[in-house]
C-alpha cells in the first residue's frame, strides 16, 4: 500500500518562510519522480516544483527563486523550503509520486497572511 504523508504546513506572515516534507511507504522512492502541486479555492490544481529520480529539477516561474524541492532517499522524503512567501502562495499542497502511475498525500494547508 502506498502512504504519502505531508507535514510542515501552516500559518505565516508574508515574506516568511516554512518547509514541507513528505514521507513516503509502498514505493522504490529512490525510482521515482516526486512533486509538489498546489490549489487554492476555487482554482485547478497546478504543478508547483517537481524531482526526478536523477535529481532534475523544474519550478514554476512564480516559486522560481524562492522555493526549493529537495530528496532524500535514505529516509525516502521530499520537501520544499519556500522563502520569501507572498500571500498568494497560500493554499492546500499536495505531494505527489509518480512511477506507473501517481500517488498523492492527503495534502497540508499553506496560508501566508498580509
Amino acid at each position: 500500500q502506498v502512504q504519502l504523508v505531508e507535514s510542515g504546513g501552516g500559518l505565516v506572515q508574508t515574506g516568511g518562510s516554512l518547509k514541507l516534507s513528505c514521507t513516503t511507504s509502498g514505493i522504490i522512492f529512490r525510482l521515482v519522480t516526486m512533486a509538489w502541486y498546489r490549489q487554492a479555492p476555487g482554482t485547478q490544481r497546478e504543478l508547483v516544483a517537481r524531482i526526478t529520480s536523477g535529481d532534475g529539477t523544474y519550478y514554476t516561474d512564480s516559486v522560481k527563486g524562492r522555493f526549493l524541492i529537495s530528496r532524500d532517499n535514505a529516509v525516502n522524503t521530499v520537501s520544499l523550503q519556500m522563502n520569501s512567501l507572498k500571500p498568494e502562495d497560500t493554499a492546500v499542497y499536495y505531494c505527489s509520486a509518480t512511477s506507473a502511475a501517481t500517488y498523492w498525500g492527503q495534502g497540508a494547508q499553506v496560508t501566508v497572511s498580509s
